[in-house]
């Protein structure tokens, strides 16, 4: 199974269509907040649903702020990740992980792409698409035997 994961998008929709165009074939597509109206309009344009996280930019929406979901077996705990407090380090969330016995997270907010790993848990931030972003980027994520693999991937400056 192969996850497009993206965030922090605050208006730039138009980007993370072309991301998805780009990309290849995803199985499961990922919006981690800021702004979910973005995920909204991406799936409006492509047809395609999306996985959607509000963020902290995102006032007075109703959707979870959080979701754990399984694919192929393997446990994923989806957030934005400003109520964990992720631009100060990852140890709460890494304390809601080990809770929900999460093998994948994914988090955005920092803007920052990421891969690490923690106590046998990957904690995956694809960085962000908006405008004002120097380095825009997204991540993939291969589950496949229960094998993880994740990859950030930089948007070309042509996007």
């Amino acid at each position: 199974m192969r996850l497009l994961v993206i965030s922090d998008t605050h208006g730039n929709y138009p980007l993370a269509v072309k991301v998805l165009e780009d990309a290849g074939p995803v199985d499961l597509i990922i919006h981690l907040g800021d702004v979910i109206e973005d995920a909204r309009m991406v799936e409006a344009i492509t047809g395609r649903p999306l996985v959607k996280i509000p963020g902290n930019c995102d006032l007075e929406v109703e959707d979870a702020r959080a979701v754990s979901l399984s694919c192929e077996g393997t446990k994923l705990f989806i957030t934005h990740g400003d109520r964990y407090l992720v631009k100060t380090g990852l140890a709460q969330l890494r304390k809601k992980a080990a809770a929900e016995q999460a093998r994948i997270v994914l988090y955005g907010h920092t803007h920052s792409a990421a891969i690490v790993e923690i106590d046998g848990i990957l904690f995956v931030n694809p960085g962000a698409l908006s405008v004002k972003c120097p380095t825009p980027s997204y991540a993939t994520i291969t589950i496949s035997g229960g094998d993880v693999a994740a990859e950030i991937k930089p948007v070309n400056g042509d996007q």
